[in-house]
């Protein structure tokens, strides 16, 4: 299946309580009432390290507010997949919101350095050379979800949890 990235956008204080263990952080992201994930949650399959290359020209770090968009935030809790879920307060969804909303999806197209990603190994690894322009399309679909969800979760005023499952 392979590692898939996650988010879910929440209330502060429903944030703080994840965070001081004061509520199961597996119980929020993989609830029991039937819906198997959380209000105001969206995957990006395995476009996560493709888009955060696209927003930061980096495997893993970047400048903020746009290196936060995929791998930000302040880990916590205990692994839920592959790693620990990471924590975004309200301020940080509202500048990565903003600086989503100033980047256009034609802007981050010309971002798109295949080799350059296959080299870093930017996950999955193998199908920027291999399919080119079709992986290009796969990272935006998921960017235009990624900006709407940060949008919106701004406009609410939530925190954001982002984890790879």
């Amino acid at each position: 299946m392979g590692m898939v990235g996650c988010f879910a956008a929440l209330p502060a204080a429903q944030l703080a309580q994840l965070q001081s263990g004061e509520r199961s952080i597996e119980d929020f992201l993989y609830p029991d009432d039937g819906d198997g994930e959380p209000e105001h949650s969206i995957d990006v399959d395995k476009a996560w390290h493709g888009l955060h290359y696209l927003l930061t020209g980096t495997a893993w770090g970047g400048d903020a507010p746009l290196c936060l968009a995929v791998l930000g935030g302040e880990e916590f809790g205990p692994d839920v997949g592959y790693g620990p879920a990471r924590a975004l307060t309200a301020t940080q969804v509202a500048s990565v919101a903003a600086a989503l909303a100033g980047l256009p999806a034609d802007k981050l197209a010309s971002r798109y350095q295949p080799a350059d990603m296959a080299k870093l190994e930017i996950y999955p690894d193998v199908i920027w050379v291999r399919d080119g322009a079709e992986a290009l399309d796969y990272l935006l679909e998921n960017y235009q979800q990624l900006v709407e969800f940060y949008r919106d979760a701004a406009a609410r005023g939530d925190a954001v949890i982002q984890w790879l499952s």
